[in-house]
């Protein structure tokens, strides 16, 4: 059956930033599809009420608190991984942050370094660590996943959020890269770069009846995404079915970079 070719029948996954928003999504989906799972959240309450829904659906789950800026905690927590599971077989980063100020404001304000760094750690930084730590595991059983959430922003100009676009165009070229440095090893490394979804840190658009509606006008299909959407889109870069498909973004945008 052609459906045999999307199963995550008895692969484990990690996700980062799995406590809520396109995270959570992502990691219900694949318990669905049949992945056990661990999220490595710094949100101890959020990842763990992720985990009871994974559960729920019949897989095993483990929460792991994690500060994925950390090279040390990442590095403890992927031992943990191994530790429990024997094996790791998907990595889906996702922890990620947006931070909306000018460079440079007309009154002089200017982006502040901790500012820029806060973002570019949460958003590129993870990416390298999280990839760097299981890579071993994955070289070594000559298999693996790695997915990771850039944006359609990476292929537009914004204002008042560069740090954001900056850290996803990095995502994007280092799913490149390690793409064609770890080919041999038949581990496929990819992204998905959504657009307009509702969550925790676009609610200003969602919420605001004047800026949604501008936003919507945007967007050739007229709607935002759901959630469960990037979730089926994870699905499938996870799974057998895109076993030819490495250092790429996917975009799901509803069509705005077709414009």
């Amino acid at each position: 059956m052609i459906f045999d070719e999307f199963s995550l029948k008895g692969k484990l996954a990690i996700v980062t930033g799995g406590g809520q928003g396109i995270g959570k999504a992502i990691t219900l989906a694949l318990a669905e599809a049949g992945a056990d799972i661990v999220v490595a959240d710094l949100n101890k309450e959020g990842g763990e009420e992720t985990c009871r829904e994974v559960k729920a659906l019949g897989r095993q789950s483990l929460a792991i608190q994690t500060d994925v800026t950390k090279a040390d905690q990442v590095d403890k927590m992927v031992e943990e991984v191994i530790s429990h599971f024997k094996r790791i077989d998907l990595l889906f980063n996702n922890a990620g942050t947006i931070f909306r100020k000018p460079l440079v404001s007309p009154d002089g304000t200017r982006l502040t370094e901790e500012e820029w760094q806060r973002v570019i750690d949460i958003n590129l930084k993870s990416v390298f660590l999280c990839c760097r730590a299981v890579g071993p595991h994955m070289i070594k059983q000559k298999k693996g996943k790695i997915i990771s959430t850039s944006s359609n922003n990476v292929e537009k100009g914004n204002a008042d959020i560069i740090s954001y676009n900056v850290s996803k165009s990095g995502v994007s070229m280092f799913t490149r890269c390690l793409a064609v440095e770890w080919a041999p090893f038949n581990i496929n490394v990819n992204a998905i770069g959504p657009g307009e979804f509702h969550t925790q840190l676009s609610a200003i658009w969602h919420e605001n009846p004047e800026l949604r509606a501008k936003m919507l006008a945007q967007i050739p299909l007229g709607r935002t995404g759901n959630l469960h959407e990037i979730g089926l889109l994870a699905v499938y870069l996870a799974s057998p079915a895109s076993d030819y498909i490495t250092g790429q973004t996917i975009f799901i945008d509803g069509g705005v970079l077709a414009l």
